[in-house]
């Protein structure tokens, strides 16, 4: 996907439709001359509404669609009829999207799955017509509603990748190498930073019955949290992602230590909580050691927590990584169904 048609982020303003009026009426016809009140109730005023759809990967109409308002309903009519009701705007939008409220910052849903519906501004109730006020004592009034207004909101919707596993690492770390290797997507690869610039999702096969969806999202930087780099866009990717691979290039042997640590700090400060989250390390690149180099580096290295060598490019460590990751992500939702 072009960076120029991926959007994951939209601010736009929504209104819905005003409730329809009520009326005042008093039954007339050829047999009736002075007969009660009969005036009918408006219709309700259109909801704007968000509705998931999994074919959809980006927030780009919407880039270009700022005011949205839906339809007021109709005023009542005689013999008690409501008025008609205000037809519903229905935005489609990508599974992922958290929408808040501009003003407030009150998060007012998620879309998490494909025809999830979420009502972000309701239409205003129809004003009750003169038959909804009779009564013993008033046979005949004359008193009537006003339609009430719709909600009116300036809202943000952000697009959060949905996947069951998120790849962090500074860029040329290997992510989308390993990803065209594990699954049919075809991200852009190059040997320079920021090969990514917008997620990247790909269905890994395990074996005939078993799969798992696998990001690759833009490379982080240190600073990241502060915004540097594509700061925020990475870390607002990744919080949907239950099981995290670390990748981390075997080039500089030194570094690995440190640049683990580096990534490990930018996502606690980021949001503490993702290192909570079920993790493992993959050593990138490992077809540039030999076998002996290997074994020493696996004598020296003092990682905190479980990794495995890989190479994209032979197949090295491939079948146990996709069987490491399928085991985090049954053990992640067996945690989530029995917290």
């Amino acid at each position: 996907m072009g960076k120029e048609n991926f959007v994951d982020h939209v601010s736009i303003y929504v209104y819905a439709g005003r409730g329809g009026d009520g009326v005042v009426h008093f039954h007339r016809d050829k047999f009736t001359i002075a007969g009660g009140p009969d005036g009918g109730t408006g219709g309700r005023g259109g909801h704007v509404v968000l509705r998931g759809d999994r074919n959809l990967w980006t927030l780009l109409p919407l880039r270009y669609r700022k005011h949205i308002r839906a339809p007021h309903g109709q005023p009542g009519g005689a013999a008690e009829r409501t008025g008609k009701q205000g037809a519903d705007v229905i935005l489609d939008v990508p599974v992922g999207v958290t929408v808040k409220d501009a003003d407030t910052g009150e998060t007012l849903g998620e879309i998490l799955q494909h025809g999830q519906t979420l009502i972000v501004a309701h239409g205003g109730k129809g004003g009750r017509g003169n038959a909804a006020f009779k009564s013993p004592t008033n046979r005949t009034p004359h008193e009537a509603e006003k339609g009430q207004p719709g909600e009116e909101r300036h809202l943000i919707l952000e697009l959060k990748t949905l996947a069951d596993v998120g790849l962090v690492g500074f860029p040329n770390a290997g992510k989308s190498t390993l990803l065209s290797r594990l699954s049919a997507a075809r991200p852009r690869i190059a040997d320079y930073p920021f090969t990514t610039l917008t997620p990247q999702l790909g269905v890994v096969a395990v074996d005939p019955e078993r799969s798992f969806v696998m990001a690759d999202i833009p490379g982080l930087i240190e600073g990241a949290h502060q915004g540097r780099g594509l700061g925020h866009r990475f870390l607002r990717h990744i919080e949907r992602n239950p099981v995290l691979l670390f990748l981390i290039s075997v080039e500089n042997l030194d570094d690995i230590e440190p640049r683990y640590e580096a990534l490990k700090k930018e996502l606690a400060a980021y949001q503490p909580e993702l290192l909570d989250r079920p993790r493992l390390i993959a050593l990138t690149k490992a077809d540039l050691l030999d076998a002996e180099m290997q074994q020493e580096l696996k004598k020296e290295l003092h990682l905190p927590d479980p990794y495995l060598l890989i190479s994209s490019v032979t197949g090295q460590g491939i079948t146990e990584l996709k069987e490491r990751l399928w085991r985090l992500i049954e053990s992640a939702r067996r945690e989530k169904t029995h917290p």
